[in-house]
């Protein structure tokens, strides 16, 4: 597929790494096309301003802070039919500490899909860090990777490119599901950075093999 990352941060070029070799033509969405060109090239990847980027994709992956989301949400253009993953935790400071600014009425994803009129929005790849996305091969079950959208065609693909990430992508619903997914990310950035877990681990969807006795 082609798959444009709007954002160069960690989280953007984990992406790209994570999905090196794997049949896709990535190209990052940057406003200066030619400062990443060296990275973009690294990764195997293109550069291209934003609204191109995500004008020539099959899928959008928006990875930027979400203090910016907005006006750079809206500078892409017209969007519509468009598969377009937000991966973003609306996250901001919150009585001191880190937390997210939005929630139970709305959120971030819904907030996407507002800005993006017609676009095929689906919630996934916010729940880990950038560590986890780059590579899973270390951990000794796939991790389970959530995914909220309205449109049943979409989440499709979006599964097919997080189980080429190595994830094990579950449907959790319809995009308000999007309001259980970023309070979700919460409990990884918790545990995390705040109780000493680290960065380099993952919840897994575990099944038993057996009758309950």
């Amino acid at each position: 597929m082609r798959v444009a990352i709007i954002g160069t941060g960690s989280v953007g070029r984990a992406l790209a790494l994570g999905l090196t070799g794997k049949g896709h033509k990535i190209v990052f969405g940057s406003r200066d096309p030619q400062r990443e060109v060296d990275m973009a090239e690294s990764l195997a990847a293109a550069t291209a301003t934003p609204a191109i980027a995500a004008k020539g994709a099959q899928i959008v992956i928006l990875a930027l802070p979400w203090r910016v989301a907005q006006d750079a949400v809206r500078e892409l253009g017209d969007l519509a039919g468009k598969i377009v993953i937000d991966c973003m935790n609306p996250l901001g400071m919150v009585d001191g500490a880190l937390g997210l600014v939005l929630g139970h009425d709305t959120s971030g994803a819904e907030q996407v899909a507002g800005w993006l009129p017609g676009a095929r929005v689906v919630k996934t790849l916010n729940q880990v860090g950038a560590e986890v996305m780059a590579d899973t091969s270390t951990l000794p079950h796939p991790p389970v990777m959530f995914m909220a959208g309205d449109d049943a065609a979409a989440k499709g693909q979006v599964a097919s490119l997080l189980s080429d990430l190595g994830f094990d992508a579950q449907d959790a619903g319809d995009l308000r599901k999007a309001r259980l997914l970023e309070p979700f990310a919460m409990v990884w950035i918790n545990q995390a950075l705040a109780r000493g877990k680290g960065r380099h681990w993952a919840l897994a969807a575990l099944h038993s093999t057996g009758e309950p006795q």
